[in-house]
Order: structure tokens, then C-alpha cells, then sequence
């Protein structure tokens, strides 16, 4: 492809925004010292990694230069150690300086057994609860879409799909099996499906899409879009930021640790999403999309089929409200395991909105004056909103923001101790941080509220695998293959329910040891849903969908009217053929039957759902030319 553009960067994030230190403290070690640390090795070095090694001798870091022979053995290894530090410094706001200071810090805090929120007083922020398909519903959805020719989305998918039981990456699974999606293409689908709704005529705007990949995900990823034409986005709109690793600890004194095998290599390890912040920022790529005209910036994770169903509204929301950070959100059970979006005031007046972990927000409400701790309220939900990790932001303010910062977000490190001494280490550790905690930075002036959405609407995470999920408690969210592609149903089923459709009640099956409800198996394409309002004007008269029925739309033009669907109907049409489909279908369809997800002669995208589609019988119908078309069953 000649006119690819991808763009890879590299980049991590700091918590710390001092100005970097003089030069006076660099070379505060003499060179006598630094020359018996290195003997002769010493004159192997730039200046430049001169320059480096005194900083890190200066920081407590003589060990990695320990026992290293005379020069002449080992140099290719030596010359690689110095390429590695050169990186883990360059690729970290203030340098290796910065992030041994941040350790050594959150470290002491770790160990010292520090609240992170002590003197802060939690309280429920102010927000937007929608209920799917009302007035003010639809009002914000409308206007949503109309914005999204001014928005700029960040996929961050820096994550393989091992923890799920599957070998590949995350954007590259299925996210429902009725037509073999993966989740990037529903993701790209979805944004060009915005893009053309949101021209009104005019001519199309190119919504950009970043990609945040990892080492582990970055050549898969650009494979698996290149493989498949982008989904039918244009290349030049697609830009990847590849995230580098950070520097693993190997004590309280944030000691660097080295490879037990290999003394020429430190360990590193994922440092968090958060790092997607100071990718952006150091790319230039904001000020590209601020100098085009852009106004919106909106984050999202690899593996929710949902989200694009609330996309529109929250944003729609975003732009009535003037929110500078809009953080979606679903309602949240007292003590569920989600983060809870909360305002916390300090004693000293300074307050921030921003996502409390679970197993924090209830000692939180309990030592300020909250007895009961985190409780659900009339509404029979914690008044803090579940925090599910999709943001918002204003694009000027958020520029503004990470010009003081460089993009570093707040870390924390979450050593595993050997013994209550809190002295040494399991295993190494390492600063890591989060995408949702960049509003901890934000000015009290910011406006930072929520959009709450109906979680059968926005939130089916696929994250655990089958073995894993079994063993939630009854009653909470599996968060699995199974009830990931399960929800898309439920979904579904109920948008043509409020739409005027008859959809027959779904039953509770078992699969992979997890009770699922079980709806008819029904698919469209965002092109042909994208809006309640789209889909009410699409269907019409007395239609009804039974509970073994199978109907996957695949075209924008298609509309239903007096149809009956008893089996399976597949109906793909191009963009410029209008489809009036009418009449009764009514066949063996297809037939869910259980996989056990320990049976390898399956494959893997159907042994961590537990089920797979036996096709018997379909009415499946295709129009490749333009025109108008009638389709009675």
C-alpha cells in the first residue's frame, strides 16, 4: 500500500514534573569513583553514557555494573546494556533520574503503609444519567453524532489475549460468532459509520484513529489491519504509538533489576495504560487534530462490544455539558468490584473527580462519617457510578493540561512483599499507572463529570477466561468470552424491543460453568443501527423475532416490515442497495450446542465461550449491485 502512514513512538509517563536536574548534580560523582565502578570499561563509553552512568551511580545503582570483566569480553554485551539504558532513559519524562526518584518515594509510602487519600473527603459528583431511548435520551444521541466530525478516537491495546485462553491478540477476537467480527473491525466499523452520519450531506471528514500497541501486540496489530484492507478505513487515517516497557525494582532502595540470567539486561515489565497520555502528547499528534479543527478526544479499551452503543449520547452529553473529562459509566452495586467515580475534597481545599478502586472507596466512606461505608441508595446502586474506563476529553483543555505535564499521569507501585517486614521482594516490581487517573492532575477549575448509561447497553468486558469466570460469585459479572458475546444479543434484542418489535424472552443457559441468559442470536452492522433513532426508522409494522432465531443485517439500507423470523435470516447488502424484506421466514436455523472449553480439537474462539453454531438450515440473501430491492419470505 503506497499511501500507508503508521507512526510508531515511544514513550512513558511520570508523576513527577520537576524540571530535570543541574548539571552539577549530574557529575556529582568524580570520575575516580565512576572509574573503579566500571574499571577499564569506562573508556568503552560516550560521553554521552558517561553522563548516564554517573547519574546512576549517584542514585544507588552500582550494582549493574558489578563484576563486569576487562574490555574485550562480553563488549557486544556491554554496548547492548548501554542501548537499553539509553531507551529506558529517553522514553521516560525526566529519565531514569525521575523514575528512580518517583520508586524510591512510592516505595517508602508502600512500605510505610501511606493512605493515598488521607485527608481527602469523598462525595457524589455531578453527573448525567440517561435511560436508553427516552426524550433527553435520543436528544443527546442526535446531538452526539452530529460532534463526532470533530472527534479523534485512542484504542489502547497494548494486551495479548492469554489471560482469556486465546493465543492472539484481543482486538483480533471474535467479539460475537453469528458473523465472525473481531472487535477492531466492529471498532472501525462503528467510527466510520459516525463518520458518514455525521457529514449531513456535506462532504466526509476522516475521523483519526490511534492505536496504542506494545512489543507484544504492535506487529500483530498493523498485520491484522494491512491483512484486511483496514476494515475500510482509509490507512492514512489509522497512526499507531508503540508503548515502551519501564524498569523493573528489585528493593525498597528502587535498585534496577537485572535479568537473573543475563547481568547485561534489566527486566521491564508493562508500565500501565496510562502511558497513552504522554504518547499522544510527545507524537505532536494532538496539535495536528487541534489545527485541523478537532474538539474531542475519546479513550477506549480493546475488548467492550457494547461501547459504541453509548458512544453518540455520552458525547452528546460532553457537548451540552462543556465537560472537559466525561467519563463513562454504568450504575455500580455497593462493594462490586469496579472503581467508583467520586469527588474528593481535601482538607486543604483542593478537589479532584476521579475513579477510587473498589477495595479503596469503602475504608475511604468509612473514616469520613460514612458508617455504613459504601452502600446502595433508593435507587438500589452505590451513588458512585462504575467507572468502565472510556473518557472524554476536550481536546484544547487536554492540550493545555499535558503542556505542564509532558502527559505524566500519577503512578503507584503494588510490590508483593515477602514477609510483613516489608524489607525484600517476592518478585521485582515496577511503577505502573492508569489512563482514568489523568483528572488527579487536573486544576479544581476543570470540569469533570460522568454520563452513566445502562450497563446492558455499554459495558461487557471480555477479560476473564472460561475456568476464571466459573468461579464468580453468583450474581456478579463473568466478564467473559461467553458473556461478552451473549450481551451483544441482549442488547440487541432489546433495542428492536423498544423499537416495536416482538422478541420472544430469553432463557438461562449453562456454558463453560457460567449461567448466561440466552436471547435470539441477533446482529447488524453499525452502518444500520448506529442511532435508536436510525433503527425505529427501519423497522416497521408487526414484527417478531422467536427465541431460536438467528438474524444478522449486514448492509444500511435494509427495512423490516410485517417480517416473521422463525430460524435464520442473513441478509448483505452493498451500501447503495435499498432492501424491503417482509413475510415470514421459517427454517431449521442454527442451533447452539456446548464446547467444552478444555476440548482442544475445537478451536480457541470457541472453547472460551462454551458454545459454537451448528448452521443446519438459513434463508441467507446477498445484493452486490445498486438499487431497489424486495425481499418477501
Amino acid at each position: 500500500m503506497t499511501n500507508k502512514r503508521i507512526c510508531i513512538y515511544f514513550h512513558v509517563s511520570s508523576s513527577v514534573f520537576s524540571p530535570p536536574p543541574s548539571t552539577s548534580t549530574l557529575f556529582s560523582i568524580d570520575p575516580i569513583s565512576m572509574a573503579s565502578s566500571l574499571g577499564d570499561n569506562f573508556n568503552l563509553l560516550s560521553p554521552q553514557q558517561q553522563e548516564l552512568v554517573k547519574m546512576l551511580l549517584d542514585n544507588g545503582q552500582e550494582h549493574l555494573f558489578r563484576d563486569w570483566p576487562a574490555p574485550g569480553v562480553d563488549d557486544d554485551h556491554k554496548n547492548a546494556f548501554f542501548d537499553q539504558l539509553t531507551r529506558l532513559d529517553s522514553s521516560y519524562p525526566g529519565g531514569l533520574e525521575a523514575y528512580i526518584t518517583n520508586a524510591k518515594r512510592l516505595l517508602a509510602d508502600s512500605k510505610a503503609g501511606r493512605n493515598p487519600f488521607d485527608g481527602f473527603t469523598p462525595s457524589v459528583p455531578t453527573g448525567e444519567t440517561l435511560a436508553f431511548g427516552d426524550e433527553n435520551y435520543i436528544k443527546f444521541e442526535e446531538a452526539g453524532v452530529l460532534e463526532a466530525r470533530k472527534a479523534a478516537f485512542v484504542l489502547v491495546a497494548g494486551g495479548l489475549g492469554e489471560r482469556l485462553g486465546y493465543s492472539g491478540i484481543k482486538l483480533a477476537l471474535p467479539a460475537e460468532t453469528t458473523t465472525r467480527t473481531c472487535f477492531v473491525q466492529n471498532y472501525i466499523e462503528s467510527i466510520l459509520a459516525l463518520q458518514e452520519a455525521s457529514s449531513q450531506g456535506e462532504s466526509q471528514t476522516q475521523i483519526p484513529l490511534v492505536i496504542m500497541t506494545s512489543d507484544d501486540t504492535h506487529g500483530r496489530t498493523l498485520e491484522l489491519l494491512e491483512s484486511n484492507s483496514y476494515f475500510g478505513m482509509q490507512p492514512t487515517q489509522v497512526t499507531l504509538l508503540k508503548q515502551e516497557k519501564v524498569a523493573c525494582l528489585e528493593d525498597n532502595d528502587a535498585r534496577l533489576a537485572l535479568e537473573p540470567q543475563n547481568k547485561y539486561k534489566i527486566q521491564t515489565k508493562p508500565h500501565g495504560h496510562g502511558d497513552v497520555h504522554a504518547l499522544l502528547y510527545s507524537s505532536g499528534i494532538l496539535k495536528v487534530w487541534y489545527e485541523a479543527g478537532l474538539k474531542w478526544v475519546l479513550f477506549f479499551q480493546d475488548t467492550n462490544g457494547l461501547l459504541f452503543k453509548a458512544i453518540p449520547s455520552a458525547l452528546g452529553v460532553s457537548a451540552a455539558k462543556q465537560y472537559h473529562v466525561n467519563s463513562l459509566a454504568v450504575p455500580r452495586k455497593a462493594k462490586e468490584a469496579i472503581g467508583g467515580i467520586t469527588r474528593l475534597t481535601h482538607s486543604d481545599g483542593r478537589s479532584m473527580v476521579i475513579n477510587v478502586e473498589y477495595n479503596q472507596l469503602d475504608p475511604l466512606l468509612r473514616a469520613s462519617g460514612y458508617p455504613d461505608g459504601d452502600v446502595d441508595c433508593e435507587t438500589g446502586y452505590s451513588p458512585f457510578p462504575g467507572n468502565i474506563n472510556q473518557l472524554i476529553l476536550e481536546l484544547g483543555h487536554y492540550i493545555e493540561e499535558l503542556s505542564k505535564t509532558g502527559g505524566a499521569i500519577q503512578e503507584f507501585v503494588n510490590p508483593k512483599y515477602k514477609d510483613a517486614s516489608k524489607t525484600s521482594f517476592k518478585s521485582s516490581t515496577r511503577l505502573e499507572c492508569m489512563m482514568q487517573d489523568y483528572p488527579k492532575t487536573l486544576p479544581p477549575s476543570a470540569r469533570v463529570g460522568f454520563t452513566v448509561m445502562e450497563t446492558w447497553l455499554a459495558y461487557a468486558p471480555v477479560k476473564n477466561n472460561a475456568e476464571d469466570a466459573a468461579k464468580v460469585p453468583k450474581g456478579n459479572p463473568y466478564h467473559s468470552a461467553t458473556s461478552g458475546e451473549m450481551a451483544i444479543y441482549r442488547a440487541n434484542s432489546i433495542i428492536l424491543r423498544k423499537a416495536g418489535v416482538q422478541v420472544a424472552d430469553p432463557v438461562v443457559q449453562v456454558f463453560n460453568g457460567q449461567e448466561v441468559e440466552v436471547w435470539p442470536r441477533i446482529t447488524w452492522k453499525p452502518k444500520w443501527g448506529l442511532t435508536f433513532n436510525r433503527i425505529k426508522s427501519k423497522v416497521s409494522g408487526n414484527c417478531s423475532i422467536s427465541l431460536r432465531s438467528t438474524l444478522a443485517i449486514k448492509g444500511p439500507n435494509i427495512f423490516i416490515e410485517n417480517l416473521s423470523v422463525d430460524g435464520a435470516l442473513i441478509i448483505d447488502a452493498v451500501d447503495d442497495a435499498e432492501v424491503n424484506v417482509s413475510g415470514s421466514v421459517q427454517n431449521n436455523g442454527w442451533v447452539l450446542e456446548t464446547v467444552d472449553y478444555k476440548d482442544a480439537s475445537e478451536p480457541e474462539v470457541l472453547r472460551i465461550r462454551g458454545f459454537k453454531f451448528n448452521k443446519i438450515e438459513q434463508l441467507e440473501t446477498k445484493y452486490s449491485e445498486p438499487g431497489k430491492f424486495h425481499l418477501k419470505a
